[in-house]
């Protein structure tokens, strides 16, 4: 194994989480996992709560990274308004929607019976 080439990985990967940091969704998705990091602190939820707050946080960064990277080798293909063009960056961002919903129920049924002691 190419130690130097191994580390060097890390560089462009730390690019992409910095180029994905000017993006105005992400940086939606980042404030919002900041603050449900605040939250599940405060509330003091469980283990296992935050292993499931930590995953479905990645997931919806993540997604939201690709969702970005298709939308740039969407538009380095074509300039056209093309349909299967606008199907693929659709189908990106509704992957994004599903993760961001899930996250959202799941941050609901972790916190709201803590909070209203339920």
């Amino acid at each position: 194994m190419n130690v130097t080439k191994f580390l060097k990985s890390f560089t462009y990967a730390f690019a992409g989480i910095r180029a994905a940091a000017k993006e105005q969704n992400f940086c939606f998705h980042l404030i919002s996992a900041v603050i449900v990091s605040v939250l599940a602190a405060v509330t003091k939820v469980s283990t296992v709560e935050w292993l499931v707050l930590v995953l479905i946080m990645a997931l919806v960064l993540s997604l939201e990274m690709i969702n970005s990277a298709i939308e740039r080798v969407v538009d380095l293909a074509t300039t056209e308004i093309h349909p299967l063009a606008k199907l693929a960056k659709d189908l990106a961002a509704g992957a994004v929607l599903i993760a961001a919903g899930a996250s959202v129920i799941i941050g609901l049924i972790i916190f709201i019976p803590k909070w209203f002691n339920l």
